[in-house]
């Protein structure tokens, strides 16, 4: 079984997801892709564009809840 990491960029100028199969980079996508515009929302298209052109889209195996690690970033240094 092929392991998938999404990383996910909101609350920023630029929101985007990424998604990592093993290791090696799948698909990304800048939010403003799709919108044409520049915000800091969540970029619920970029993340399913990342899902679907792995294959993932819809897949609930082995997700993980991030809310408690985005709060714990939120005061670290950059």
């Amino acid at each position: 079984m092929s392991e998938l990491v999404l990383g996910i960029s909101a609350d920023y100028h630029d929101s985007a997801a990424a998604l990592v199969r093993d290791g090696r980079p799948v698909a990304a996508a800048q939010k403003e892709r799709f919108t044409r515009r520049h915000d800091s929302a969540f970029p619920a298209r970029a993340v399913a564009y990342t899902l679907s052109e792995a294959g993932a889209a819809g897949a609930g195996d082995g997700i993980a809840d991030a809310g408690a690690a985005k709060a714990s970033c939120r005061g670290a240094a950059p």
